[in-house]
């Protein structure tokens, strides 16, 4: 069967990509959901990569007084007028960060019944809302993340324990609104849309224990500052657990999922006489391995039509995991498509976007990058060693040399991970 398609393989996969990122804009997704003015205040409050577009979009269609504080990544600001945006450091929290979390819990205190809190939670909260336990610096949470990002942990891991060293994540933040109503518009971007994993829910109870997080600790030999230790230890850092009378009117409405962005690709796909195929919105696992595997069903399809028959396009979220051995310029999407480049070896027909919907893949202000058939070739042309950049986590530095690299700039939104494999027939 000819290949009839008649839209340039990179550019369709970058519309792909594209209709995955619109999907979960808040311009869109906030508004059918905010809440009904109430008897008392409406005080916003937020965190996150997409908190502050987030904000935005409720003071575009709130009639009536609010006010708030929202939190989020450097550079994805947006021109509110009545909600406070603050900017702060992610992945690694900073001083910006925790002085916001400390007035956004001062904020809430004194509420009353007829009060109402719309809490805007995004992926990313949990560092921008890094308020320690007493006895926990931020250095010490410094030292930790960093330890933890490098480890091999999935998020769901990762944050356990950060909801276990926080004065204000792991629904302590709902429990500090009290008697207010709590009502939390979430933008997930965790494998499983886990409440409690975006931003280390500050708004919902959490039935993971101070042991847990030991657990976790101990899983992956992260030498944790000893203050930290102790917290865990001692139980001082138990978390809201379910049934406190405090979260009783706390509720939360999932407004942007990654199935909902995968399914918006898929949309583009068919139109293009493509058939896709979501594999899932929750892969996990080291990146490198995720690539391989992704690779090998890729060809699969290519060579025997089999489990789906080409044209078709593979597509698949959720959050790889990238232990860290060298010391290149990587990411988990960039990992993840350079070792399916290396398992694909040229295969013709076969091409592949992979990008983070917030525009960072990793702490480089780069979302993803594409492979093409002859990736590999023009590597090796321009004196490059692909398992070599693998090895040294360096995967940002061999596609942008190849001007392969997907630059967005700030989406203000996050829905995890987007991966794509287009399989078309042979010429």
């Amino acid at each position: 069967m000819p290949n009839t398609l008649h839209t340039e393989p990179r550019v369709l996969l970058r519309r792909m990509f594209d209709a995955a990122v619109a999907a979960a804009q808040p311009a869109l997704c906030v508004p059918p959901a905010l809440p009904q003015r109430p008897k008392g205040r409406l005080l916003v409050i937020g965190a996150g990569k997409a908190s502050a577009e987030m904000a935005l979009a409720v003071e575009q269609h709130w009639r009536g007084p609010l006010k708030g504080l929202v939190v989020t990544r450097y550079g994805y600001g947006a021109p509110c007028e009545r909600i406070e945006i603050v900017e702060a450091a992610h992945p690694v929290p900073d001083a910006a960060g925790l002085d916001a979390a400390q007035r956004m819990l001062e904020l809430v205190r004194g509420l009353s019944a007829d009060d109402t809190v719309l809490c805007l939670i995004s992926g990313g909260g949990s560092s921008l809302l890094p308020l320690p336990l007493p006895g926990i610096t931020l250095e010490d949470k410094q030292q930790l993340n960093r330890a933890l990002l490098t480890s091999g942990a999935t998020i769901s891991e990762m944050n356990c324990v950060r909801r276990h060293l926080s004065a204000i994540k792991g629904g302590r933040l709902a429990a500090a609104c009290h008697p207010a109503r709590v009502v939390t518009l979430l933008i997930s971007d965790v494998p499983g849309d886990d409440p409690r994993d975006v931003a280390s829910g500050p708004t919902v109870p959490d039935d993971s224990t101070c042991a847990d997080a030991l657990a976790i600790l101990r899983r992956y030999g992260i030498a944790a500052p000893p203050a930290v230790l102790d917290a865990l230890a001692s139980g001082a850092g138990e978390s809201v657990q379910p049934g406190d009378p405090r979260l009783a009117r706390a509720e939360v409405h999932m407004i942007a999922t990654p199935q909902m962005a995968l399914e918006a690709a898929a949309r583009v796909a068919r139109d293009a006489g493509v058939t896709p195929y979501i594999l899932g919105d929750s892969l996990e696992g080291e990146a490198r391995d995720v690539g391989k595997v992704l690779a090998g069903m890729a060809l699969h399809t290519a060579a025997h039509g089999q489990p789906f028959a080409a044209p078709c396009v593979l597509l698949s979220g959720g959050e790889t995991t990238v232990t860290v051995r060298g010391k290149g310029r990587g990411g988990r999407n960039v990992e993840f498509l350079l070792s399916c480049a290396i398992a694909l070896q040229g295969t013709p027909g076969i091409y592949g976007l992979a990008g983070d919907t917030d525009g960072v893949d990793g702490q480089e202000e780069i979302a993803g990058a594409v492979i093409t058939p002859d990736t590999l070739e023009r590597a090796w042309a321009a004196g490059m060693r692909p398992r070599d950049a693998l090895d040294f986590n360096d995967a940002h530095s061999f596609f942008q040399r190849l001007g392969d690299s997907v630059v967005t700039g700030p989406t203000r939104t996050n829905v995890n991970d987007f991966r794509a494999l287009l399989v078309l027939p042979p010429e």
